[in-house]
C-alpha cells in the first residue's frame, strides 16, 4: 500500500502527455490546472478501481479483470467509455497477440538456424574424424625392419 497519499497520484509526466496530446497545438496549460488534472484523473482512477474491486469480490477473486472495470464504470454512470474502452481493449489484446506470435515465429527461426549450424558443425567434425582415420590407415607401423641394413653383410 502508499504510505503517503502523494503516492497514490499519476505521474505528472504522463498526465502532462495526454493533457498535451488532448488541447490543440499553442494552447498553453498552467501548472496548477495541470495539477488539478492531475488529482482529478488519480482520484477517479482510485474510485473505479475500488468498485471493480468490489466486482472482483463479489465473484469471490482477488485479481480484477477486465470485465471488472467494465461493469464499474456502468456502475459509476460512465456507461458512454465503455464502448471506447471495448475497442480499446480488442486492440491491446490484438497488439498483444501479433507480438507473441512474432515473438513465437523468431524463436523458431532461431532455432532452425542452431539446428542447422549443429548439423553443418557435425557434418564437419565427421568429414575430419574420416580424414583421421583414412590417415592413420595409410601410416601403418611395421614391427622389424623393412630393408636388410648395407652395412651387415653375410659372411
Amino acid at each position: 500500500m502508499a504510505e503517503k497519499p502523494e503516492d497514490l497520484n499519476l505521474p505528472n509526466s504522463v498526465i502532462g502527455r495526454i493533457i498535451k496530446e488532448a488541447l490543440p497545438d499553442g494552447v498553453i496549460i498552467s501548472k496548477e490546472s495541470r495539477s488539478a488534472i492531475s488529482k482529478a484523473a488519480s482520484v477517479f482512477v482510485l474510485y473505479c478501481t475500488s468498485c471493480a474491486n468490489n466486482f472482483a469480490l463479489q465473484q469471490k477473486r482477488k485479481t480484477l479483470k477486465d470485465t471488472d472495470v467494465i461493469a464499474a464504470l456502468e456502475d459509476m454512470e460512465f456507461e458512454e467509455f465503455v464502448p471506447l474502452l471495448k475497442d480499446y481493449l480488442e486492440t491491446y489484446k490484438m497488439e498483444q497477440k501479433n507480438k507473441k506470435s512474432a515473438t513465437e515465429k523468431r524463436k523458431k527461426a532461431k532455432e532452425a538456424l542452431e539446428n542447422s549450424l549443429d548439423n553443418s558443425n557435425e557434418q564437419e567434425s565427421e568429414d575430419v574424424e574420416m580424414k583421421e582415420v583414412d590417415k592413420s590407415e595409410d601410416e601403418v607401423e611395421v614391427d622389424g625392419p623393412c630393408e636388410p641394413d648395407a652395412d651387415k653383410t653375410d659372411n
